[in-house]
């Protein structure tokens, strides 16, 4: 059970990619052999790399991976250090928590307008539905590695003194 709280993102992009994997060779295969190709899997593979770059976005903020410039950040003194981290680790939440409300409200709005996908014809919101989990775990994530950074400004700061 710690293994999959722990490495949940790792575990569901490692699912979405396999899957995405073997629609896209059976639709090569398909394609190779009939001259026809799958219609949904271009749908499909293209809510696959919506979800699996979300869900990548946690496994990236959780090892503290993002693109980051942090050549300022430590250039400063380490009072200073620990505000920037404040304000930056406030802003991306709050960057990451609109995300989430909005794909809420797209799932809303899919579930009311009973709108459905253009190959496959099920609702739309079927492949919306992980969108504000994956918002809300990259959250989760990017606040475990604010807390990690703290800690090691702490430690820094108690060796250096």
């Amino acid at each position: 059970m710690a293994l999959i709280l722990r490495d949940a993102e790792k575990i569901i992009c490692a699912i979405i990619f396999f899957a995405m994997t073997l629609l896209g060779f059976a639709n090569v295969v398909v394609r190779y052999a009939s001259n026809y190709s799958l219609a949904a899997s271009e749908e499909l593979l293209t809510n696959g790399f919506l979800l699996l770059t979300i869900f990548g976005a946690a496994i990236a903020a959780r090892t503290g991976d993002h693109l980051a410039v942090t050549l300022i950040y430590e250039l400063l003194p380490r009072p200073i250090r620990k505000l920037m981290l404040i304000i930056a680790s406030a802003l991306s939440i709050l960057l990451l928590a609109v995300s989430a409300w909005f794909t809420l409200e797209l799932l809303s709005n899919q579930v009311s307008s009973q709108v459905r996908s253009y190959a496959l014809q099920i609702p739309a919101w079927y492949y919306s539905v992980g969108l504000p989990f994956a918002f809300a775990l990259v959250i989760v994530r990017y606040i475990q590695r604010a807390l990690d950074e703290w800690r090691d400004l702490h430690r820094e700061a108690g060796s250096n003194a």
